[in-house]
C-alpha cells in the first residue's frame, strides 16, 4: 500500500464550539475549508499530517478511544496557557518512565489530547539511521 496523505478525522457534537478549540483555543492554522454553509468542514495542519473536523457526531458524544498526540516545545508552557484559557486538564505534565513528558487535556467533546514533550536527551532527538 502506497499512501500519500492521511488526516485524523473527528465528527464532533457540536461544530463551531470544536472549531473556535481546534482553530482558537490550541492555535491550528487551518489547511481548507469545505462544504455548504450549513454543515461546513474545516481541515487544520497537525504537524506534518492533518486534522478534519465535519459532520458531527451521532449522539453528540466522543468516540472511545480516540487520543490526539501532539509533540510541543515545552507542556508546562502549553499547560498553564491552556488551564488559563479555561481547556480541561485530565492529567497535569509529568515526566514518564518511557522518558517523555506528557499532560493531558481534553477537547470540547472528551477528546484526549496527549501533549508531549521530548527532552533534549531522549533517544527520539538522535538521528537512527
Amino acid at each position: 500500500m502506497e499512501v500519500l496523505s492521511s488526516r485524523v478525522l473527528l465528527r464532533p457534537g457540536d461544530h463551531a464550539r470544536s472549531r473556535r478549540f481546534y482553530g482558537e483555543t490550541l492555535g491550528l492554522a487551518v489547511y481548507r475549508e469545505f462544504g455548504p454553509p450549513e454543515h461546513p468542514g474545516v481541515v487544520f495542519f497537525l504537524g506534518q499530517g492533518f486534522l478534519e473536523l465535519s459532520g458531527s457526531a451521532a449522539d453528540g458524544a466522543a468516540g472511545p478511544g480516540v487520543s490526539l498526540w501532539l509533540q510541543v516545545r515545552d507542556v508546562a508552557l502549553e499547560e498553564d496557557r491552556l488551564r488559563a484559557a479555561g481547556v480541561t486538564v485530565l492529567r497535569a505534565a509529568r515526566l514518564e518512565p518511557w522518558g517523555l513528558v506528557e499532560a493531558w487535556i481534553a477537547d470540547p467533546d472528551g477528546h484526549r489530547l496527549v501533549l508531549v514533550e521530548v527532552p533534549d536527551d531522549h533517544p527520539l532527538r538522535r538521528d537512527q539511521r
